[in-house]
């Protein structure tokens, strides 16, 4: 054991003088371990090697020309009186425990969306990881650090944190699995960040390295559906949308996954929402607001009661929607979700508008502008304020202030790759052109909307 000690000494002061990648691929090599441990215990290269192995062998393994099996590595180990897992990987069983139940509580607090305190359970494990120098538990710190800043709206810095990740699993002792689970996680912020054909190709790559590695993944391969089926939704291509929905659905049904299933029934619901059916719309998101509920969800709940306070309003039932949008708004307020918050008070927006409270609409988009400034991951809620607000100044015959405000919308939308948005923002221009008289360029604003979507509803 002393010679143990003395060894994860000299690997200490390696870490604090290279990189963390440098010292995984240089200064814990199981070779120079196994010699270091030799010279601590004074034996020669036979006086190990013994009556089992040859001189020759060890001295193979030392300079790393073979790699032992895990027998061998436990015999070893026993003559040097250490660790066999110490040996291995230059961390003993118990360290490694200790740090992957740390990065699992990490997991664990950012799926509960508490993301705040998975991001200090990180830092606290962080030099634990780094110095135990194994590339896959680094991996998972790097991937559980990026999907807890992502969902703090910290999306370029989640990239960043991802694309280390991808360049560690290209090296061997890294399956398919974790390999697209990387591109996965890249996938969902590249969406988050309106790079919507980028996401397709990255959710499209990992759900074949999860597919052809023949290793048990559905959880994985649903959530990969379930985010490449959002893309599809917003280049309006319903039909492959709603295919990745039910295959996930299925996925997620077989496990018995109630996060999974409430997840994908949520965007079964957005899918169907926005090919018209709103009624099934209502259903799903009912149903995936059961579970959440069952799950103690209350991020997920607040966000299915701004979807069926949306959904309510387009089935004519305006004052079940207030009601829904105002419990959506404290659930957003309780989690401290400003980003939350402001979708909802711009849904609201959306409601007073269309009830002819146009006063009201504009106070509550501009509120929603400021709860949403600077929030990248939520381009369409902030280009949704920004449309109310205009139609709401139209209304008021601010037609100026409108039109700045519209110009402000088109700008958003732009970087959506989303032509139904572009296509609604025309139409409100074309009112704006119609109400200064400008009848010809009204009339060109409006077929250019809908030349661009047949199926807008004006």
């Amino acid at each position: 054991m002393k010679y143990e000690i003395h060894l994860r000494r000299q690997m200490s002061r390696v870490h604090r003088t290279s990189t963390p990648r440098a010292a995984a691929s240089a200064g814990v090599r199981l070779g120079e371990r196994l010699r270091q441990l030799r010279i601590a215990a004074s034996l020669t290269q036979s006086e190990l090697a013994g009556a089992r192995f040859s001189k020759e062998y060890v001295s193979q393994i030392e300079r790393g020309k073979t790699r032992p099996a895990r027998e061998t590595i436990e015999w070893l180990a026993e003559r040097l009186g250490v660790d066999a897992d110490f040996l291995a990987n230059g961390v003993t069983a118990d360290q490694r425990g200790r740090v992957e139940t740390a990065l699992a509580r990490a997991d664990a607090l950012t799926e509960a969306n508490r993301e705040t305190e998975a991001m200090a359970e990180l830092d606290d494990v962080r030099t634990a990881v780094l110095a135990t120098g194994l590339p896959e538990l680094e991996v998972r710190l790097l991937s559980g650090e990026a999907l807890a800043r992502a969902r703090l709206g910290e999306v370029r810095r989640a990239i960043e944190l991802l694309n280390r990740a991808r360049a560690l699993t290209q090296g061997p002792g890294f399956s398919d699995v974790e390999r697209a689970d990387v591109l996965f996680r890249l996938g969902v912020c590249r969406f988050k960040l309106q790079s919507i054909q980028t996401a397709i190709g990255l959710l499209s790559e990992a759900l074949t390295l999860a597919e052809r590695s023949g290793m048990p993944c559905d959880k994985l391969r649903a959530g990969i559906l379930d985010w490449r089926s959002r893309c599809y939704r917003r280049q309006r291509d319903f039909e492959a949308a709603r295919e990745d929905v039910e295959r996930a659905l299925e996925l997620a049904q077989g496990l018995g996954d109630a996060r999974a299933t409430a997840d994908i029934y949520f965007q079964a619901s957005l899918v169907a929402e926005r090919e018209g059916h709103w009624v099934l719309a209502r259903t799903y998101a009912e149903r995936a607001k059961s579970y959440y509920e069952e799950l103690a969800d209350r991020t997920n709940v607040g966000r299915l009661l701004n979807n069926l306070g949306g959904l309510n309003f387009l089935l004519g039932k305006a004052d079940e929607a207030v009601i829904f949008l105002k419990d959506a708004f404290r659930a957003a307020l309780d989690v401290g979700n400003e980003g939350d918050a402001g979708r909802v008070v711009s849904s609201l927006a959306h409601v007073h508008l269309g009830r002819g409270e146009v006063e009201l609409a504009e106070e509550q988009a501009r509120q929603a502008l400021r709860l949403l400034d600077g929030r990248v991951d939520f381009l369409d809620a902030i280009g949704s304020a920004q449309l109310i607000l205009g139609r709401a100044l139209v209304e008021q015959g601010r037609l100026d202030e409108a039109e700045a405000s519209l110009a402000e919308a088109t700008d958003s939308f732009g970087q959506l790759e989303s032509i139904s948005h572009r296509a609604s923002v025309w139409v409100a221009q074309g009112d704006l052109a119609a109400r200064r008289g400008e009848d010809r360029q009204a009339a060109l604003l409006y077929r250019k909307a809908a030349e661009a979507l047949q199926d807008v509803r004006f």
